[in-house]
């Protein structure tokens, strides 16, 4: 039902991460993404000066041209000018060519950014990342298909493992007493959304670290024997999909019983981190350079004693509704399918493929009213399904179409009160929508 790829370490695939879309621009064929007049501008005004990679901390970063000399205040403010024009052109024109899927052009444009000796990491979080961003919140709106998404996503993903081929990392500085740390970058099992991840994994080896990116969907038991077998400073856990969380949760309960601090990111762990704090992650990073920034000062590690079950986290798995639902997942749905063909008579002359997709819509339901029953988070649910609402919308059909499908699970879990309570909760949330358009319109800014 959603296949969104967010550019966030810590936002992907989500309400809040889909709902603000910016205008397609028209395609301009054979136009570079950076003009040269630009570009030559940038280099003029940093001649005879050093530019580093990368800043050696947070506070750095408000003057990206830091210099060997005092140089020329006046080419240095116009620089500081000339930056952030840089950047959004280049996202204007990216953005053009993974539209049009145009590869060489997308290429050509960073490539022309990094030998204009723009730092890596802001073409990286402030060019490549905001138009993944606008991928997925196209998508969203029904102004792209998702084999355009994918299309463009495969673009920026062979652009990143370019890039790593050509910008340098910065060095540890050891007369301020930092070092690199050695760092597992991994989605957790049954997590797809792999550019996020992949995101993080070169800003933090532009900032000096040794990474290994796992990349997508890694079995718990694998990942778990690939740390006995490396011993790393820390695991960097992405989860973009809330549906994953519990799955997330035996991760980091596993991860921390070797002894390695974990830190989590992701949509799923909500945009405040409260889902990586109830799941006992050690740090939480809402995107790229946060994590960078923890990282850098420092994680303790847990005992290697710490093992523990779901329910010493989350007492209130005790009452059996999230494994009563979850379990049972496969009789629900059929029984909630059965049920609206007796309510919707027009369901009757489905074809196939029709009750597949009613099947697949009940089943996407079903999962993130089992998540938010293993969080104690109605939010969760709803939240779910007012972005649902949202993307029925953008393609003409009415978020209520999804009613009937809640009263029959209210029907079928009537002895479950919590499971009762959110499904209560997502009703009133359908009935109580603003009936005017929630994704902005073509010519509206992100």
């Amino acid at each position: 039902m959603t296949d969104i790829h967010d550019a966030r370490f810590g936002a992907a695939g989500t309400a809040e991460a889909a709902l603000a879309v910016e205008a397609r621009g028209a395609a301009e064929a054979g136009r570079a993404p950076v003009s040269g007049k630009a570009v030559e501008a940038l280099e003029t005004d940093r001649a005879g000066r050093t530019v580093p990679t990368v800043p050696t901390d947070r506070t750095d970063r408000t003057d990206r041209t830091d210099v060997t000399d005092h140089g020329d205040p006046a080419g240095e403010a116009a620089a500081e000018e000339t930056r952030p024009a840089l950047l959004s052109r280049a996202r204007d024109e990216l953005w053009r060519a993974v539209d049009e899927r145009d590869e060489p052009a997308a290429a050509r444009g960073v490539f022309e950014l990094l030998d204009s000796g723009l730092d890596a990491e802001d073409i990286l979080l402030e060019a490549i990342a905001p138009v993944q961003h606008k991928v997925g919140v196209e998508w969203a709106a029904g102004r792209i298909t998702v084999a355009q998404e994918h299309a463009a996503t495969a673009i920026h993903d062979r652009i990143i493992a370019a890039m790593a081929h050509r910008a340098t990392a910065k060095a540890p500085d050891p007369d301020h007493g930092k070092r690199g740390m050695t760092v597992v970058v991994a989605c957790v099992e049954g997590e797809w959304h792999a550019l996020p991840a992949r995101i993080l994994a070169e800003t933090l080896r532009l900032r000096g670290h040794t990474v290994d990116f796992l990349g997508a969907q890694v079995p718990t038991p694998h990942l778990i024997a690939h740390l006995h077998r490396t011993a790393p400073d820390v695991v960097a856990l992405s989860c973009s999909l809330p549906t994953r969380l519990p799955t997330a949760h035996a991760a980091i309960t596993a991860i921390q019983a070797t002894g390695v601090p974990v830190l989590a990111g992701g949509a799923a762990f909500a945009p405040d981190g409260r889902y990586a704090r109830l799941l006992g992650a050690d740090a939480w990073a809402a995107e790229a350079r946060e994590a960078a920034d923890v990282l850098g000062r420092g994680l303790s590690r847990p005992h290697l004693d710490s093992a523990r079950l779901a329910v010493e986290d989350l007492p209130h798995l005790s009452d059996q509704e999230y494994t009563m639902v979850s379990r049972g997942k496969r009789q629900l749905v059929k029984n909630t399918l059965a049920g609206l063909e007796q309510r919707l008579p027009a369901m009757r002359s489905y074809s196939e493929a029709e009750r597949e997709r009613t099947a697949e819509d009940v089943a996407h339901i079903v999962d993130f009213l089992a998540a938010a029953l293993y969080t104690d988070d109605a939010r969760l649910f709803t939240g779910f399904l007012e972005w649902t609402g949202d993307i029925l919308e953008a393609r003409g059909v009415p978020a209520l179409v999804l009613l009937p499908g809640l009263e029959r699970l209210q029907e079928e879990l009537k002895d479950f009160p919590r499971a009762l309570g959110c499904l209560a909760q997502g009703v009133a949330a359908l009935h109580g929508r603003n009936r005017r358009p929630t994704i902005p319109g073509p010519g509206t800014a992100a």
